[in-house]
């Protein structure tokens, strides 16, 4: 019977041999780390499986100079703020592992903050390369699909906050927090790993925000950007004489107005009013006022009003100015006719300040 257990003593350990060959590879998201020109990432411990980091403060018109590693990209509905980002995947031997991305925990105000994500292999860096990330883990979004990543890969990917426009009722700014999951998926067998990311240190700012700029409207002077905007009357006359393209006349009392169109274009979010109040006056007045002054009107014909020059009694232009709806308003210049020692010929200039207002 000695040798038949000698026997048997040798056929057991050829198989556990067998077993220990075939053991399957276990796919690992070893790494989460700053893409080049990326927000930075610290390790928040759990093994190397939890890492930390911030977008910063954001707000829904993209004004303002974003975090170090973040880019904006200002949208007609509001600001994205994006990142790109390095995912690292090992232990797979000879096989393939794919890569998804869920929001385990989404932020508090999910209508003023939206979790966006950019797939492996697309540059991340235009609107149209990011789409909203799931937040359900049962149907996670892909960052790498099939055929999936060999063993040592590393890839690029972005990560992306839509804040989208928000006045009314439903406003906030303030803080926020939320926490990312990526698991690797070895195609083969199956296992997974995975990691979490936690945009919560510092929690994410969102700060309200309103921006009041001048456009050019259709047939009217141009209007120049810059510091200040500004725009040119050119040669006038107290007859209307000759006026320069983009302007109209309109003889009125002692003399003639010129007139064009421009348009104002209020953008405003994080505001519990819907609408706000637009006004100007005439901050640095013509040195020769007799002979020139400044009207405003909200159509071509009139009827034109002296616009304030002062701050404390700015002309209100309008009481329901809207996020984002430019409104077509008619500046005139009056030249007076006059002769004798109130005549004026030359050049001379003014400065208009606008001032848009949301409570």
């Amino acid at each position: 019977m000695l040798p038949g257990r000698r026997a048997a003593l040798i056929i057991l350990v050829v198989a556990l041999a067998v077993l220990t060959a075939w053991q399957p590879a276990v796919a690992q998201v070893t790494n989460l780390s700053p893409a080049p020109g990326g927000i930075p990432l610290s390790n928040a411990g759990g093994g190397g499986k939890t890492w930390q980091a911030s977008f910063g403060a954001m707000n829904a018109l993209g004004v303002g100079t974003p975090a170090p590693g973040v880019n904006v990209i200002p949208l007609s509905n509001g600001a994205l703020y994006y990142t790109r980002y390095l995912i690292t995947v090992t232990g797979l031997g000879t096989h393939n592992a794919v890569i998804t991305g869920v929001v385990s925990n989404n932020f508090a105000h999910p209508l003023a903050l939206v979790m966006e994500s950019c797939p492996a292999f697309l540059a991340c860096a235009s609107a149209t390369d990011f789409s909203v990330m799931s937040t359900n883990a049962a149907a996670p979004t892909t960052i790498v699909g099939a055929p999936g990543l060999p063993n040592n890969s590393v890839v690029t990917a972005g990560l992306a906050i839509f804040v989208p426009d928000n006045n009314g009722a439903g406003a906030f700014a303030g803080t926020d927090s939320a926490r990312l999951k990526f698991t690797a998926r070895d195609l083969t067998n199956n296992q997974t790993d995975t990691v979490e990311l936690r945009l919560e240190n510092p929690n994410e700012s969102l700060q309200s925000a309103l921006q009041l700029t001048l456009a050019t409207a259709t047939g009217g002077l141009t209007v120049n950007p810059g510091a200040d905007f500004s725009l040119n009357f050119g040669n006038v006359n107290g007859l209307g004489i000759g006026p320069a393209p983009g302007l109209t006349t309109l003889p009125v009392a002692g003399g003639v107005i010129y007139s064009t169109p421009y348009l104002l274009k209020p953008a405003f979010s994080g505001f519990a009013s819907t609408t706000g109040t637009l006004s100007v006056f005439v901050s640095t007045d013509f040195v020769n006022s007799a002979a020139l002054q400044l009207n405003s009107a909200t159509n071509s014909a009139g009827p034109y009003t002296a616009i304030s020059k002062s701050a404390a009694t700015a002309t209100r232009i309008t009481n329901a100015a809207t996020n984002r709806v430019s409104l077509t308003e008619f500046l005139g210049l009056f030249v007076s006719r006059a002769n004798g020692p109130a005549a004026f010929a030359g050049t001379d200039s003014a400065t208009l300040t606008f001032t848009l207002t949301v409570p």
